[in-house]
Parts: C-alpha cells; sequence; structure tokens
C-alpha cells in the first residue's frame, strides 16, 4: 500500500464515521487473499472513499480519463489506485491494466452502471463480465445506500448521511466465456446480486427480477 494510498484510507476513518454515521454489514465476505472483483452500484463521488474505508485490503479502480488533465493529477490519481479508462468505446490499455491487477492477486472495483445512478440501478454494462471471462476470478456484490445527494468533493467528508455498505458473499459466474450472448446474461447475473443486497426502492431496472 502506498503511503498516499494510505493516508487517503486513514481520512476516510477520520471523517466518514464522524460527520454522518457509515454501517458496514458482510465484512465477513471479502476473501482473505487473491484476486477479486468488486462489482457496485454507483450514486455518487462519495461511493469509492466508501469502498476504500468498508475494505481492508488496497483496492484499485478506474476513473474517466477526462480527470487525468495534468501530469501532478495524473500522478496523484494514480498515486490513489486509479487508472484512465476511455468510456466512449472499447479501451484495450484499461483492459491490459485491469488484468494485471487481478494477475498479482489484488482487488479490483468496478461500477458495472458505468456512470452514476442515483436513486436506482441501471442496466449494466457487459465489460466487467468480459474481464471475469479472461481472469476467472470471482465476483463479490456490493450494494451502497444513502450517498444519493452527495453531489460534490467537500461533501464527501461533511456528508452527514446515514450509509449504508452492503457486501454479499463472493460468487464466480457459471461460464466466464467472452460470447456475446453469455457476457449479457453472465453480466445480468452480477447486477442481480447487486440488486437483491439493495432495498426494493433501488433496484431500479432489476426490482421484478428480485421481487
Amino acid at each position: 500500500m502506498g503511503f498516499l494510498y494510505g493516508l487517503g484510507r486513514a481520512l476516510t476513518f477520520i471523517f466518514l464515521p464522524t460527520f454522518g454515521q457509515v454501517e458496514v454489514a458482510g465484512k465477513q465476505h471479502i476473501p482473505r487473499n487473491g484476486g477479486f472483483i468488486i462489482a457496485s452500484n454507483h450514486q455518487s463521488i462519495a461511493d469509492p472513499p466508501l469502498i476504500v474505508f468498508a475494505f481492508n485490503r488496497p483496492v484499485f479502480f478506474m476513473a474517466k480519463k477526462g480527470l487525468f488533465k495534468t501530469r501532478i493529477v495524473s500522478f496523484f490519481l494514480r498515486a490513489l489506485h486509479m487508472y484512465p479508462v476511455n468510456r466512449t468505446g472499447v479501451d484495450i490499455d484499461a483492459i491490459k491494466w485491469a488484468e494485471a491487477i487481478l494477475g498479482a492477486g489484488r482487488v479490483l472495483l468496478i461500477f458495472p452502471e458505468g456512470t452514476r445512478s442515483p436513486y436506482h440501478l441501471k442496466e449494466g454494462n457487459d465489460g466487467i463480465a468480459y474481464i471475469v471471462s479472461r481472469t476467472k476470478v470471482p465476483v463479490l456484490p456490493v450494494a451502497i445506500t444513502g450517498t444519493e445527494e452527495i453531489k460534490n468533493v467537500l461533501r464527501i467528508p461533511f456528508h452527514f448521511k446515514k450509509i449504508k455498505v452492503s457486501i454479499g458473499e463472493p460468487f464466480r459466474l457459471p461460464e466466464e466465456t467472452s460470447n456475446r450472448t453469455k457476457l449479457k446474461d453472465n453480466t445480468g447475473l452480477i447486477m442481480r446480486n447487486i440488486a437483491v443486497l439493495l432495498p426494493a426502492s433501488y433496484r431500479g431496472a432489476y426490482k421484478k427480477e428480485n421481487a
């Protein structure tokens, strides 16, 4: 764990539970070793720091390329375990980076919805299933509630909200393949495992499937 990441995580322990309530349920499901993917819903800019707070293992994740505007900003973001990804198409470099992270036995956070979707769960993108098909790692579903009204960086430490991070049991996809139809099916399976951890009002596109 690098210095800046460790410092950032320490700050989450100081601020997040002090200026609001943060409950983490299911920490016993976190694998102690080996690579795996955290698959979480994405409501707010506060979600990545909450995952860092909830997990006692270093977490790596992708961020939109537009954030990496200068060399200094890029240095700090990378030190915080972020990697730039192009959201407008298939980013081969980002996929190779994800494979390397998982191959080294590390933890990768992916928001399958691709963008923030406050108040409800959107349909997931197949990128996560594709990465799983290539790396054969387990998926750990996570559901976050209470962050939907945190809309800027300054609100993260002083959120004054009741937030819950629910961690489900890790699972493996039944058929890890890059076939397009199977990828869609596997993405649906991942999203349903996230949805079942959410209150019914948050399940959005997957509400009927988990009724």
